[in-house]
């Protein structure tokens, strides 16, 4: 399966730069909207990008600190589960 995903993949980018190679020009004029939309979109993209950094560089960490025995737990106060009526 993996083998005919990476064929998929591959005619598809090989597809995207015929189009960008050989594509023709066009006269079209640009809405000041469309730049706000491409903000938008390069922001997004941005955002979701530090959310994996974020998440990825999380799970690294803790592989290290139980590979080295770090307890991150070990300063912290936990309080009693007891719950007193009166």
């Amino acid at each position: 399966m993996k083998k005919s995903l990476l064929k998929v993949l591959g005619a598809g980018y090989l597809c995207m730069a015929c189009m960008f190679l050989f594509g023709a020009n066009a006269q079209a004029y640009i809405d000041p909207s469309v730049a706000t939309y491409a903000i938008q979109a390069i922001a997004g993209i941005a955002i979701a990008v530090g959310a994996a950094v974020g998440i990825y560089f999380r799970r690294a960490k803790k592989k290290v600190s139980e590979k080295l025995g770090v307890d991150e737990n070990r300063n912290k106060e936990v309080e009693s589960d007891d719950i007193e009526i009166k």
